[in-house]
């Protein structure tokens, strides 16, 4: 695969230092870490993994760089983008869609799935740190841990961005807090944050109704997602809100980005387990994520 210039992504809510991206922003590039790529490869063909695809970036393959953005010199004397040639022997990267890239404001939210932050391979030290973490988080009593998020704010037009400590600080009961921070409801379309009640709570069901599915695809897998996430983005522009919306129903036929997305990412240390059942820790998490949304809607609703 050959793609043209990068440039090193700035890292959203939960994001990983070291991404790149391609010109346009419209894919991804990062390190093509050995359980990911087997992860990304089987769901191209592997029939045990087919339910779960459509909520994962679509992968679009390797590539082994040519070169880097020159971070110490980055734009040249013309305007373009610096690069400096990579190691020959650099690992292969991975390739996906950016599934950010078709928002005009994407408001995004990642939340860590799970019980166990630890897979088969941590040392005694990580196994017992990583204990202590989902302990002294929300992760170990709800399977879920809040890792960032960014709202957009409709006067400055610029995100707002809730950083990794405050999901890392709260207790289980600030989460119902965290979503409604993350799914304000706007009184103006130039004031504040959020979107008017009549755009959101449609936006709410639909996200509820995907991640729903995921629970179920979860129930027939027997794979263990140590260290993944629900991804979920909502365009917070009002007008292209509405107008993704009405692209919900197949009769528009129209062109533009959609009203949301519900992902899963972040596949490093996940591992395919037959005969050992579905992740409970998993499952945990996605009924915690279930409660929050119903209680949300029904907030609104009220």
């Amino acid at each position: 695969m050959e793609i043209g210039p990068t440039r090193t992504l700035t890292p959203q809510v939960g994001g990983h230092v070291g991404v790149l991206t391609t010109e346009n922003g419209s894919l991804l590039i990062k390190a093509a870490l050995p359980r990911e790529l087997e992860v990304y490869q089987k769901l191209l063909y592997d029939p045990v993994l087919e339910a779960l695809r459509p909520f994962t970036a679509t992968f679009l393959g390797t590539l082994k760089l040519e070169g880097e953005v020159d971070e110490s010199n980055p734009i040249t004397p013309d305007g373009g983008i610096a690069i400096k040639p990579t190691d020959d022997h650099k690992d292969d990267s991975i390739v996906l869609e950016n599934v950010t890239y078709p928002f005009l404001k994407p408001n995004i939210l990642d939340v860590k799935l799970g019980t166990i932050l630890y897979d088969e391979t941590a040392s005694p030290e990580k196994v017992e740190r990583m204990k202590k973490t989902a302990r002294d988080t929300t992760s170990f009593e709800t399977g879920v841990r809040l890792t960032g998020f960014q709202v957009y704010d409709n006067a400055t037009s610029l995100p707002k961005v809730i950083p990794k400590s405050y999901g890392k600080s709260i207790k289980s009961s600030d989460l119902p807090d965290g979503i409604s921070q993350f799914f304000p409801v706007g009184q103006a379309p130039n004031s504040s944050s959020g979107l008017p009640k009549q755009t959101l709570l449609p936006i709410l069901r639909a996200i509820r109704e995907d991640v729903a599915d995921i629970r179920e695809v979860f129930t027939t897998l027997e794979i263990r997602l140590v260290g993944g996430s629900l991804l979920i983005i909502y365009e917070a522009d009002w007008a292209r809100a509405e107008e993704g919306l009405q692209r919900l129903w197949p009769d528009e036929g129209d062109e533009g980005g959609p009203p949301f997305v519900v992902k899963i990412i972040d596949f490093a240390h996940t591992r395919l387990a037959p005969g050992e059942g579905p992740d409970e820790g998993v499952l945990l998490g996605l009924d915690t994520v279930l409660r929050l949304l119903d209680a949300r809607i029904a907030q609104i609703e009220g």
